[in-house]
C-alpha cells in the first residue's frame, strides 16, 4: 500500500487512544489490530436509517475490532477479535464498486478509524470516478479531529454516535472518561466537513451528519443531556437518530442495570424532551426493537 499511508501504523496515533504502538511490527493496540485490514462482513444491509436504507439497503462495510470497546456492543463478536478475511486496498476498493453494482444506496464504513490507511487509499482508488453513490462514516463517535481532516473531500455523509455526556458513564461503560469531549469535538469536526443535509428525490441521503444515540436501560438522564446538548449547539443543521434497539448481549454481575430490556417509557421520555425542544430532524424507533434481525452475521474468527 502507499508508504505515506502505512507508516501511521508505524506510531499508531489514528485514534483518541494515543496507544503508539508500531502495529507493522505485529504489535496492537487497544483496537486489537495489528496492520492486516479485516473485514467481517460486507453486504447489503437494510437496518439502518430511512434515508440510508431506503429499499435497496446500505452497502455496510464491517471492521473487526474497535479503539472504543464498549462493554455492551452489540457486534461483540468483532469487537475485540480479527474476524473475517484480510483485504488490501485494492480489494477494498474493489468490495466499495461490487456493492455499488449490487444496488447499494450508499458505501457505508462501519467502524472504520484503524484501518484509516487502508480506507483512505481504497476510497482514493475510486472516489470520484467508478464510485458513484455516497460514502458513509458510521462510527462511535471516539474519532480524533487529525484522523477526521484525512477524510475531508472522500466522505459524504457522517453517522457518529453520541453515546454520553457523562465522563463517569462513559469510563464505567466504554473505559473512556474522556469520550464526552472527545466526541463532542469529533462531531464538531464532521459538521464543518458536511454542514448541510442533503437529499435526492427519493428521500436518501447524500450529504449531511446524523448524530446517533442509543438510549441505555437506566441512562435517562443523560440521553436527556445528549438531546439537548445536540440540539442546542446544532439545531436541525444535524438530524439526531434516537434508538431504543438495546440488545442485552452483556451477562455479567458488576452490570445488573445492563441485563434488561429497555423499557418503554425511559425511551419515550427522551422522546418528549426532542418534541418539547422543537427538535425536527430525528429518527424515531417505534415499538421493541432489540431483536436479532439488528444483529448481522459474522464469520468465526480468521474464517
Amino acid at each position: 500500500m502507499d508508504t505515506e499511508l502505512s507508516k501511521l501504523y508505524e506510531s499508531c496515533r489514528l485514534c483518541p487512544r494515543q496507544c503508539g504502538v508500531n502495529r507493522l511490527a505485529g504489535q496492537k493496540g487497544a483496537c486489537h489490530a495489528a496492520a492486516d485490514c479485516y473485514i467481517a462482513r460486507a453486504a447489503l444491509h437494510y437496518w439502518e436509517e430511512p434515508c440510508l436504507s431506503g429499499t435497496e439497503g446500505s452497502g455496510t462495510v464491517f471492521f473487526s475490532g474497535c479503539g472504543l470497546g464498549c462493554i455492551y456492543c452489540q457486534n461483540v463478536q468483532i469487537r475485540s477479535s480479527m474476524r473475517g478475511q484480510i483485504y488490501t486496498p485494492e480489494e477494498l476498493a474493489g468490495t466499495f464498486l461490487r456493492l455499488q453494482d449490487e444496488g447499494a444506496n450508499n458505501i457505508n464504513l462501519v467502524t472504520a478509524c484503524h484501518f484509516l490507511p487502508h480506507v483512505i487509499e481504497a476510497l482514493r482508488l475510486v472516489r470520484g470516478q467508478e464510485l458513484r453513490i455516497p460514502v458513509v462514516y458510521n462510527s462511535g463517535g471516539y474519532e480524533s479531529v487529525e484522523s477526521l481532516r484525512m477524510l475531508e473531500g472522500l466522505v459524504d455523509v457522517y453517522l457518529p454516535d453520541l453515546k454520553y455526556l457523562s465522563s463517569q458513564r462513559a469510563q464505567k461503560y466504554s473505559h473512556a472518561a474522556d469520550y464526552p469531549e472527545v466526541a463532542k469535538a469529533a462531531i464538531a469536526e464532521m459538521v464543518r466537513q458536511q454542514p448541510e443535509a442533503v437529499f435526492d428525490e427519493q428521500g436518501r441521503m447524500l450529504k449531511g451528519v446524523i448524530v446517533r444515540h442509543l438510549v441505555l436501560p437506566g441512562g435517562r438522564e443523560d440521553s436527556l443531556a445528549v438531546v439537548r446538548y445536540l440540539y442546542e449547539t446544532y439545531r436541525d443543521s444535524i438530524y439526531m437518530s434516537l434508538m431504543n434497539q438495546y440488545t442485552p448481549v452483556l451477562q455479567d454481575p458488576d452490570y445488573p442495570e445492563l441485563a434488561r430490556k429497555l423499557h418503554r417509557r425511559e425511551y419515550e421520555r427522551v422522546i418528549d424532551e426532542a418534541m418539547r425542544l422543537g427538535v425536527e430532524n430525528a429518527y424515531i424507533q417505534e415499538g421493541g426493537t432489540a431483536k436479532e434481525s439488528f444483529i448481522p452475521p459474522f464469520p468465526s474468527e480468521n474464517d
